[in-house]
């Protein structure tokens, strides 16, 4: 009995250990990156030839040794972009302020926001407050006031920890905590003490924002105080209170715009008792810092705002069709229409009030583009060269401080052009260049040129040609101070087209021309169930919020909704042929850096890759690229996010310097700054070990309510492309690719993930000039220049261009951006000449389809593990073959190949964790097989001898 009952316990345990076993195995190699990224990952050695031994290998290096220099580096950068970004946008001279006692008022002056949440936000453990940052500048603060504050915000802190994240008050309203202090909490000893601090009162009003959720377009279902229709974006009734406490106690009255998104300010712009406005974006770390310095005087301001500023945001042609919309006849599938086509912000603004349909003084608050300073400027136009349609427009501008101040100053270039009613919709004017001075000292005058391509004046003709049409007629080239504004005394340039130009051989920046790709998406404007905004009839075509039948999705709706069909696919393209895979190769990745992408020897490298070794780094791209050793191939890790290195998953391996918002940054208008933000990037990227970062981000703010809009520049596409590109310039210029994302038409959170997906419906015109134009912008534009070495070790160099894209998590029309072909290969890759890779959005939807991505073009799956369907037909394995040359590519001209010559190998040492469980392993395995040797022995014995009476009675 007693070897029986040993047999039912021991038997059951081996079982069990020997399954815990095995299934502790598969999963880490079901998620090895997921670990990797939040264990760290184990040291590879890198062995080269005897041969190569003394070759330069070091293709990219730091100005740092260490990464905390490399952060005290990127600090200055994040001053410097917060003394350019902060904007004045009211000052009737109480600024700038003689230091002395202030008092702060508001819970942002206690509790201020910094950035934004979501994989957009940064590390802000060790942020220079706003306190700090006006004690800087000379300033006293009113301690009694502040430490109530302070205490408010400690109290009051939402459970999920901050205003930047997403609160759920209700099912349907997602929105972002004011949580302004009552004026009922100042108590009679803060207001006694307001005499004592009394040369200013600072008012702070914050507004948070991130990834996952909008800001509120009606708060009356969660604030018993909000007038009905009260959306999120005007003052709520607790900061109306505390500015009317302000204006009753202080003489002098300034606002601090604590906010990466425009916000109804006509209220305060109009109100004498407020003596100054400033817009101080999210500042990051230490933007905080230049706040002092910028009130006192020191710093002069020269931000200005990168959005229009309404006065009534619920009259915006976007504002209808933003929000909550789901079709009835499809479960889970949901909708969104930009009826208001190309007029988006100013665009929009400026065109209405040229069509006498509003009155730009009654409508607009802040034109885009507008700032003030200290100082005064002129400007004249010292120069101008106009070339012929297939040239450029260059235009010298010589700007004069004519004031007692140092400062800087922002010319913008506007075109206007022709319109014909009824014809290609057009904008009254568009950005087409700008420059920011250097500081001019008073009476000093500095110039600056700006820049068109007459190409770039083109309209897309979506309707008729297909392709981007210049019309004949005078375009105006206008010298603006911001959006609405000529420059005093500087005419309009007139630049004449004689004859209508078509482009449909491409305009001279195309690889293959421009052409209609999204019938598909345009297809409800083209067949009248949506109405396309038209400046011919902006009253009776004014876009108009879903309504009866727009809730039914039609038949072909329907079908696109459904799931991507990988069989399906690989029969219809069973002409293409069956690649080579596993084929034998003495070639190593770092053999091809600098070699043209269609080299022959990259066939022979992709020849060599198996199935599994593809799939292994297409469906596990979660913050990485996974090795393959046996081409010489690392782990590269790739980073989040736009403001900075950050990580969910491990903070405190991958946290770099929290730069400002893009929302800020892009208010400096300065594109050296930008530039210096990636070359400070790319410092902390070589000390960290970081290879791929995932920014710049450069979705649009269609609408004020976007809550993700801290994380993109502006509602203009070339403002937005022109910065973008130089922070991946600078970037680059350390072997570090960028993913810029999220291409495209990722501009509202509401929805974007759920169900089946978000159906985003437009006109290709407006895809083309305001949604995918920043794209455009930066694969054209982003150039670097790599070194290499060949085969005799003597170094070249080769030009490099944009590494990275990120596809977005919303459909066009109904099909999944990363699964678009028409975007990921016909836009990006046939028409400007992307060479890159691209990586999907957090890939854990169904609608995401791993076949569907990498057949589009999306090359690489961010998620732990989401292997294909189909990894055995010739379609599939060829995809995948696509797939890995653009991520080769990329990797290969990095600084993930630092250290290795021609030829190199690898051997892999494991991490400390890996060893724990292969030592984990061998113990457990050692276990079983003792066990089960000493069970079968046992057997073996009671089976040999002969069954007692006991044993009989017990059995």
């Amino acid at each position: 009995m007693k070897n029986r009952t040993f047999l039912w316990i021991w038997v059951p345990i081996l079982a069990l250990v020997t399954v815990v076993a095995i299934g502790a195995n598969v999963a880490i190699g079901q998620f090895r990156t997921a670990i990797e990224s939040y264990m760290g990952t184990g040291t590879w050695e890198i062995s080269n030839e005897p041969e190569t031994e003394g070759w330069d290998t070091d293709y990219n290096t730091s100005e740092f040794s260490t990464v905390d220099d490399a952060k005290a580096n990127s600090a200055e950068t994040v001053r410097r972009m917060a003394e350019e970004g902060m904007t004045l946008v009211k000052n009737d001279g109480a600024l700038p302020l003689a230091a002395g006692s202030v008092t702060l008022l508001g819970r942002g002056a206690a509790d201020p926001i910094y950035g934004g949440s979501g994989s957009g936000g940064a590390d802000t453990r060790t942020a220079v407050d706003i306190r700090a940052g006006i004690e800087a500048g000379g300033f006293t603060v009113n301690d009694t006031v502040y430490d109530l504050l302070a205490d408010f915000a400690a109290d009051n802190a939402p459970a999920d920890g901050g205003r930047t994240n997403i609160v759920m008050d209700e099912p349907e309203n997602s929105n972002y905590k004011i949580g302004e202090m009552p004026v009922s909490g100042y108590t009679d000893e803060a207001i006694d003490s307001f005499a004592e601090y009394d040369d200013a009162a600072i008012v702070v009003i914050g507004r948070g924002g991130g990834e996952g959720g909008d800001l509120a377009t009606d708060m009356t279902p969660w604030d018993d105080r909000a007038e009905d229709g009260q959306h999120q974006l005007e003052l709520d009734q607790d900061e109306q209170d505390m500015v009317a406490l302000a204006k009753e106690h202080f003489d002098t009255v300034v606002v601090l715009v604590n906010a990466s998104t425009s916000m109804e300010l006509g209220e305060l712009q109009d109100d004498e008792g407020i003596d100054s406005i400033m817009l101080v974006g999210s500042p990051g770390n230490n933007g905080f810092e230049a706040l002092g310095s910028l009130l006192n005087g020191d710093v002069n301001p020269s931000g200005h705002t990168t959005d229009i500023y309404s006065r009534d945001f619920t009259a915006d042609p976007s504002f209808q069709n933003f929000g909550d919309y789901a079709y009835e006849n499809i479960d889970d599938a949901y909708f969104v229409n930009y009826e208001e086509g190309i007029y988006v912000g100013y665009r929009y603004y400026e065109t209405a009030a040229v069509e006498g349909f509003i009155d730009y003084d009654e409508a607009v608050v802040y034109p885009f583009g507008y700032g003030l300073s200290y100082t005064e400027f002129s400007w004249s136009v010292s120069d101008q060269r106009l070339g012929d349609v297939d040239g450029t427009i260059e235009v010298d501008v010589a700007v004069t401080n004519t004031g007692d101040i140092a400062g800087k100053d922002v010319v913008q270039l506007y075109v206007s052009a022709p319109y014909t009613p009824g014809g290609i919709e057009k904008s009254a004017v568009v950005l087409g260049d700008f420059a920011k001075t250097p500081v001019i000292e008073p009476g000093d005058t500095e110039t600056v040129t700006l820049q068109l391509a007459v190409e770039d004046m083109a309209s897309y003709d979506w309707r008729g040609a297909g392709a981007y049409v210049l019309e004949e007629g005078d375009y105006e080239i206008r010298i603006q101070t911001d959006s609405h504004t000529v420059a005093d005394g500087v005419d309009p340039i007139t630049y004449t087209v004689d004859e209508t130009v078509t482009y449909d051989d491409g305009r001279a920046s195309d690889v293959e021309p421009a052409t209609n790709r999204f019938d598909d998406v345009s297809r409800p404007f083209e067949e009248g169930a949506l109405t396309e905004f038209s400046r011919a009839d902006f009253a009776g075509t004014f876009p108009q919020a879903p309504e009866g039948d727009d809730f039914t999705a039609d038949d072909a709706v329907v079908e696109g909704f459904e799931p991507y069909d990988p069989a399906a696919a690989a029969e219809e393209h069973a002409d293409v042929a069956m690649p080579t895979t596993g084929a034998d190769t003495d070639l190593k990745l770092v053999d091809l850096r600098g070699l043209p992408k269609d080299d022959p020897a990259w066939d022979e490298l992709l020849d060599s890759l198996t199935v599994d070794q593809m799939m292994n780094v297409l469906s596990t791209g979660a913050y990485n690229t996974a090795a393959i050793p046996e081409i010489g191939k690392m782990r590269t890790d790739d980073i989040d996010g736009p403001a900075g290195f950050s990580s969910f998953i491990n903070p405190d391996l991958w946290t770099g310097t929290a730069f400002p918002s893009n929302f800020l940054i892009a208010m400096t208008w300065n594109a050296d700054l930008a530039r210096e933000m990636g070359t400070a990037a790319g410092n902390e990227a070589i000390t960290m070990g970081v290879n791929g970062w995932y920014a710049p981000a450069v979705n649009i703010h269609r609408s004020p309510f976007a809550g993700r809009n801290f994380e993109y520049y502006s509602e203009d596409p070339l403002l937005s492309a022109k910065l973008a590109t130089q922070v991946a310039d600078g970037a680059l210029d350390y072997g570090v690719y960028t993913f810029t994302k999220h291409f495209a038409m990722n501009d509202m959170e509401t929805n974007r993930v759920n169900g089946k997906g978000l159906a985003t419906w437009a006109t290709e015109q407006a895809m083309r000039e305001i949604y995918l134009k920043p794209f455009e912008g930066i694969v054209k534009d982003v150039r670097g220049e790599l070194t290499y070495l060949d085969e005799s070790g003597e170094q070249h160099t080769a030009e490099i261009g944009l590494g990275g894209i990120m596809s977005a998590f919303n459909l066009l029309g109904t099909t999944w951006a990363g699964g678009s072909e028409a975007l990921q290969t016909g836009v990006l890759r046939d028409e400007w000449g992307f060479q890159g890779f691209v990586i999907t959005d957090f890939n854990l939807y169904d609608f995401m389809s791993t076949d569907e991505g990498i057949a589009a073009g999306s090359d690489l799956m961010l998620t732990f593990q989401k292997p294909a369907e189909d990894q055995s037909s010739s379609y599939a394995v060829d995809n995948m073959r696509t797939a890995m040359h653009n991520l080769l590519y990329t990797v290969a001209n990095s600084n993930a190949v630092n250290g290795m010559a021609p030829g190199a190998s690898m051997t892999y040492h494991m991490a400390g964790w890996e060893i724990g469980v292969l030592v984990g392993t061998i113990v457990l395995a050692l276990f079983v097989i003792a066990g089960v040797v000493w069970v079968v022995i046992r057997v073996r014995r009671h089976a040999g001898r002969p069954v007692v009476e006991s044993d009989a009675q017990d059995g």
